[in-house]
Parts: structure tokens; C-alpha cells; sequence
């Protein structure tokens, strides 16, 4: 097993090196590219240099593991943990991956068919710079025979990984999505913020605004001017199929609702919202409407203009898409449940 100290600097090597223009990470990109038409060169870098940034600096990594005695310690006893990753948006395991890795324990890890050629790029550049690597990590399509169990998917799957899963200890995580909170006092540098809370990875993560909470009378003149930073999204062939398949049923349905050509804003409840549609509410107490959401299983992230980091379930435009160490998906602390196994 590699020992904690390679572990932070193999980590601290990879988000260097998914931070350079090597040629052999932009075929990569490339790749990806190909075999996902989602994963547009632009978004997989974006995702590339967040993780850089944001989970894989060393300070950051002892800070973060400092938190967690038996980890920092390195006393943990390695027991095999299988993790199912989704793939919706480029390399959206990695928190997971990251936790089980920098933990100690033995990963077995199937992948995503949407989200194959950057795992297998990665892993193979961690073999090159460790050949201890592939004794920690390994990729399976069967996850057998593990002590525990990180899985992440749909609702639907979500009630399978639960069967299969029950007598193990595990985490499950099922469909989630981000919603905003506007009081119409934001500047338009705010809401052009926000429109990257929308439109990044094509909206496709859970923490991608799909829903939004207006005061009454608000203008939503504004907000669809600054949603026009991603207007290029129309070009993209399979966003384009979606938008006009949602506009077609809202006209047929002579359902009411706003576009700026590549967003379509409904007013409905649900915090869900299909590919190009950004749903809206309205609401009367900000602070009522803050303690209902944070207590929504639904709900991944809360934006509001001016949000703190410090802020309890909060985040401030623009910030959906760089979650910290310690912003664990779903709330749930990974680092505990695998220091406690």
C-alpha cells in the first residue's frame, strides 16, 4: 500500500499536471469529446482545472485531512470499498475517488460508459508516476466481494444499489439538483454568475441551478439577458434537440413561458427541470423559503447573491461549480464513514 505522505503528493502531481497543456491530457480531452458529446473540450477542461484548483493543492489536502485523526494518523485499517460512479457531468466522482484514495483503503471502482477515457487516462498517468498504484485502485465492471459501498445514480437505480447493498455499510446517493434565491436587488455581474450556476456542463449536474425563486413583480428581463453568455449553446446539436423538443410541447400545450432563444423559463414547483428549461417560483419570506430548501433531500445547493462560503448550506453565484474539500455531496461526510469502516 502507498504510505499517506506519496498519497498527498501523487494527488498534489495530478493536479499539477491536470492544470498543464500536456499533449497526451489534451488527446485525452479530445477523446472524451468523441466518445461523449456532452463532454465538450471546454466543460472537461473547466472540470479539470476546478479539482486542480480546489481538491488537489497539498496545503489544501493536509488541512483536510488534518480534520480526521485516523486518517491524518494513517492508522486505518484498508478494507475494499467499491464505488459506482455517474456520469453526467466530466469526472463528477472524483470527491469520491479523492476520499477513498487519500483514506487508505483499497478502491474498487466501476466506471461510467459516459465517463471512461478521462478515468482510464488519469489512472494509467498515477500507474506511470506509482507502480504501487494499481494494488490500491483497480476498475471493475463487477463490484464484488467489498466491505463497503459508495454509489451514486438515479432515483430508480438508487432503490437497486439499496437491495444489493443493505448488509454492507454504505452511502447511496440519488437524483439532487440546485435551486437560486433572487430579491431583484442583484447586479448584472451577479446574475451573469449565475447563468454559469445554469448553463456549465449543459446544466447536467446536480449542482446546476434548475430552479429559481423570484419575489412577485420581478423582472425577469435582466436574467435572460445575462443567461445570453451561454446562448452558444444553441450550436450544440444535441442542446438544440432539447430546447426545440421543449419548446414544441409548451406550444403545444399553450403552456405560458419566457426564452431568450436558448432558455426556456416555466413557472413550476418541481426542482427538476429538463435540459434547457430553468423552472421559477415565486415567494413571500426569503428566510421562510431558506429553512423549507435546507431541509429539501432534493436540493444540493442554495445560491444567493452574496453568499459566504461560511454560509451554512449557502452559495454565492457562481460558485456552484467549485465545491471545496469539505463540500461533501448530499451533506454526507465520505472521510468519516470511510476513517470509521
Amino acid at each position: 500500500m502507498i504510505d499517506l505522505q506519496s498519497r498527498i503528493l501523487l494527488m498534489t502531481k495530478l493536479g499539477q499536471y491536470l492544470s498543464s497543456n500536456d499533449e497526451n491530457l489534451i488527446e485525452s480531452i479530445d477523446s472524451a469529446f468523441r466518445a461523449n458529446g456532452w463532454f465538450t473540450p471546454e466543460f472537461v477542461k473547466l472540470s479539470l482545472d476546478n479539482i486542480a484548483q480546489y481538491f488537489l493543492k497539498e496545503e489544501a489536502l493536509s488541512n483536510w485531512i488534518a480534520q480526521y485523526p485516523k486518517i491524518a494518523s494513517d492508522q486505518v485499517s484498508p478494507k475494499n470499498v467499491g464505488i459506482v460512479m455517474a456520469g453526467n457531468i466530466p469526472l463528477v466522482g472524483f470527491h469520491d475517488f479523492l476520499c477513498g484514495f487519500i483514506s487508505g483503503h483499497r478502491l474498487k471502482i466501476k466506471l461510467s460508459s459516459k465517463d471512461t477515457v478521462l478515468w482510464q487516462h488519469i489512472f494509467s498517468r498515477l500507474q506511470q508516476w506509482n507502480d504501487q498504484f494499481d494494488k490500491q485502485v483497480e476498475t471493475a465492471e463487477m463490484l464484488k466481494g467489498c466491505d463497503a459501498y459508495i454509489a451514486t445514480g438515479s432515483n430508480n437505480s438508487a432503490r437497486y444499489f439499496e437491495f444489493y447493498f443493505q448488509k454492507y455499510p454504505h452511502i447511496i446517493r440519488k437524483n439532487r439538483s440546485s435551486v437560486a434565491i433572487l430579491d431583484g436587488t442583484e447586479s448584472a455581474e451577479a446574475l451573469e454568475h449565475l447563468s454559469d450556476d445554469v448553463s456549465q456542463y449543459f446544466g447536467l449536474g446536480c449542482r446546476n441551478v434548475t430552479q429559481i425563486y423570484v419575489p412577485k413583480e420581478y423582472n425577469f428581463e435582466p436574467l435572460l439577458a445575462a443567461f445570453n453568455k451561454y446562448i452558444s449553446h444553441i450550436d450544440h446539436n444535441k442542446f438544440k434537440n432539447n430546447y426545440d423538443y421543449q419548446l414544441a410541447l409548451y406550444l403545444l400545450n399553450k403552456q405560458y413561458y419566457m426564452s431568450n432563444g436558448h432558455i426556456l423559463l416555466v413557472e413550476s414547483d418541481s426542482v427538476y427541470a429538463p435540459i434547457s428549461v430553468v423552472h421559477y417560483q415565486y415567494y413571500d419570506n426569503k428566510e421562510e423559503l431558506i429553512s423549507k430548501l435546507s431541509q429539501n433531500e432534493a436540493v444540493q445547493c442554495i445560491s444567493i447573491a452574496g453568499a459566504q462560503q461560511t454560509d451554512s448550506g449557502l452559495v454565492n453565484f457562481g460558485g456552484n461549480q467549485k465545491p471545496r474539500l469539505t463540500d461533501y455531496a448530499d451533506g454526507v461526510d465520505t472521510m468519516n464513514f470511510l476513517a470509521d469502516l
